[in-house]
């Protein structure tokens, strides 16, 4: 029997949840979004009414990107939260993936990862072995973390950066675009250039 979805928001992000889902024959019940003016997305209706997350037999996935909204929607609705991955990533058999976590097409996650809940590892990012990535860090497209890398509750990890091997980067935090991370990153600062800076 296939798996039944809801998905929390109706955004841009949650477009592509809907087609991973769909590509992997699950079945999309219903589309929730506290916002009245959104009736629609993509072949779906979206409703306001929280009568929904009583609907049976479904798992949740929270399809907001900004991190410290989906801790906020996930902390506030105690749903039962499932994993959506996309058939064309490659994830190791020996590793973790927490629940509510979003895993996009061409992902690549190596052996002895443990990704935390509600992450999102985006579109053609890598992650290499024995990473450790915590509760509701986003990964862009086209990162790429070496081996032995972690990554704190909560951080942004910008599209195109890459960390190099045994990095620990902390909480909150955000890696900019494009940048290069060559020593370890403290909590809540942000982080540019090659190599990584901290600017604020």
């Amino acid at each position: 029997m296939n798996q039944s979805y809801c998905i929390y928001g109706a955004s841009g992000h949650s477009k592509v949840i809907i087609e991973i889902i769909e590509k992997g024959g699950g079945v999309i019940k219903g589309l929730y979004d506290d916002d009245p003016l959104k009736k629609r997305l993509l072949d779906y209706e979206v409703t306001n009414q929280k009568s929904i997350f009583d609907l049976p037999g479904v798992d949740w996935i929270i399809g907001i990107g900004d991190n410290e909204t989906r801790k906020k929607v996930a902390e506030e609705n105690l749903l039962s939260y499932g994993i959506a991955i996309d058939r064309k990533a490659t994830i190791s058999d020996r590793n973790e993936i927490g629940t509510g976590t979003v895993i996009m097409p061409g992902v690549t996650i190596n052996s002895s990862t443990v990704i935390g809940k509600h992450a999102i590892i985006n579109t053609n990012s890598s992650v290499d072995h024995d990473c450790i990535l915590e509760d509701y860090v986003h990964v862009s497209p086209n990162a790429t973390l070496c081996g032995g890398v972690r990554v704190g509750e909560g951080t942004h990890v910008g599209a195109g950066a890459v960390i190099i091997p045994g990095i620990k980067i902390g909480r909150w935090s955000t890696i900019g675009a494009g940048s290069v991370i060559i020593k370890d990153v403290p909590d809540f600062v942000t982080v540019v250039g090659n190599p990584g800076r901290i600017i604020k």
